[in-house]
């Protein structure tokens, strides 16, 4: 699930702060915080179960910003350049990784899966765009209880695993605009 879809390898670590003022949700009644919440207003939960479900799925965008490019190259040895050439495509607003098609849909270029055992692996975790590392926490998704319930259908992580506090959740979900 490419932005339209999804995208993120375990999003909990990576973000520093928020980026933004609120977000979908902020400043009115968050679901998630509410008492009614499914973690009774704490937060939400989520695990990062391999699947790579988050990075594959309809055609989309993973934006990448010059920063994460310069990060991504590095680690491959490349120049920017030569990482932007081979691994991106232009997008409105920037660039985006590049997908490729699999008979799961348009997989990340950095998906890698595992024959056999159903696990799939970023090949540049360490160095994932934001847009990765915040995932499920978008704001498309964390907005109404109706989206995050939507996309835990596809996610076998939501819903289960360490729990999120509500605050880390404000702050994921204002770092991107999705």
């Amino acid at each position: 699930m490419s932005a339209g879809g999804g995208a993120g390898d375990g999003a909990v670590d990576g973000v520093a702060g928020a980026g933004g003022a609120g977000g979908a949700g902020g400043g009115g009644a968050e679901w998630f915080a509410a008492a009614g919440g499914p973690e009774g207003g704490r937060g939400l939960r989520f695990e990062c179960t391999r699947c790579g479900n988050c990075c594959t799925g309809p055609p989309g965008v993973v934006m990448v910003s010059d920063q994460e490019a310069r990060a991504i190259a590095a680690r491959l040895g490349l120049s920017v350049e030569r990482f932007s050439a081979a691994y991106t495509r232009a997008a409105r607003g920037g660039r985006s990784l590049s997908e490729v098609e699999s008979a799961a849909g348009f997989d990340c270029v950095f998906l890698r899966r595992e024959a056999g055992s159903g696990r799939a692996l970023c090949a540049i975790y360490e160095d994932r765009p934001g847009q990765c590392r915040t995932w499920p926490f978008w704001p498309s998704v964390v907005g109404t209880r109706q989206a995050w319930e939507s996309a835990g259908r596809r996610c076998p992580g939501m819903g289960r695993g360490q729990l999120v506090p509500v605050e880390r959740v404000r702050v994921l979900r204002d770092a991107v605009e999705i």
